[in-house]
């Protein structure tokens, strides 16, 4: 049947930043579908997405892991592998904002945002591309954001980082795509997160975003689920180096 195509049986998924947000309902979402998930997390507080993991019979790992640093990346993709037995899924999730005017924009900001949003992001992909490579198949999620198509405000180096998010992933899956391994990404609309907090909390930029989107609502965690699982699945065999717009209808408008 056609929903077969969207079970994720017997595979192993790798999600940063998978304690809350996005990553947690994308973690979440996969072993629902029926994959073993390794959740990466900063701050090692993972547990509340290990018992959702755990309650969808699936097994959960919970790494901890600053990916400020490409230092942790070898050893957070050997360790699914020697605990979970195999990687064929990797979301690269993790990531951070800092905003300010772009003339004050502080070297220290920049550096940081691009350390995590799109070193890191690299990282992930050589590091797990290379069993994926050896065994013919895996799925790569990496989630870019409206801004990898517009240029924000007050957000410099976001903007830049999710800019080359999706030039990267378009870059491997033309190399990979004939070798099993498929690239693509998921570019959220305005969701409900930590990251979003400060302009959650300002009622003129609230009013202006809520204007704009066809929806008429920020989107939530839930709203990416879908999305997640088609990218990771076989329903998805033939999509190759797309990024796709999960919005509410904000580009459109």
């Amino acid at each position: 049947m056609s929903l077969d195509l969207f079970r994720l049986d017997g595979q192993v998924a790798l999600v940063t930043g998978g304690d809350k947000g996005l990553g947690r309902g994308i973690a979440v979402a996969l072993a629902q579908a029926g994959a073993d998930v390794a959740v990466v997390s900063r701050s090692g507080q993972h547990d509340d997405t290990l018992e959702a993991i755990h309650a969808a019979g699936r097994r959960g790992l919970g790494l901890v892991a600053d990916l400020s640093s490409t230092a942790p990346v070898a050893e957070l993709v050997a360790e699914t592998l020697a605990r979970l037995g195999r990687l064929d899924i990797l979301v690269n999730n993790a990531g951070i904002i800092r905003r300010a005017p772009a003339a004050e924009y502080a070297w220290e900001d920049w550096r940081a945002v691009l350390d995590v949003n799109l070193d890191a992001v690299w990282a992930l992909c050589q590091a797990a591309g290379r069993p994926m490579l050896a065994q013919g198949y895996g799925k790569i999620i990496n989630v870019a954001s409206l801004l990898a198509f517009q240029g924000g405000i007050r957000v410099p180096a976001y903007a830049a980082a999710k800019h080359a998010v999706a030039g990267l992933t378009k870059a491997l899956a033309n190399e990979w795509a004939g070798r099993g391994v498929h690239v693509n990404a998921i570019a959220p609309g305005y969701m409900v997160t930590d990251n979003t907090r400060a302009l959650r909390d300002d009622p003129e930029r609230v009013r202006q975003i809520l204007e704009r989107i066809p929806a008429g609502r920020w989107g939530t965690p839930v709203d990416l689920a879908g999305a997640a699982v088609f990218l990771a699945s076989s329903a998805s065999d033939y999509v190759h180096g797309h990024v796709l717009v999960v919005d509410g209808g904000w580009l459109a408008r």
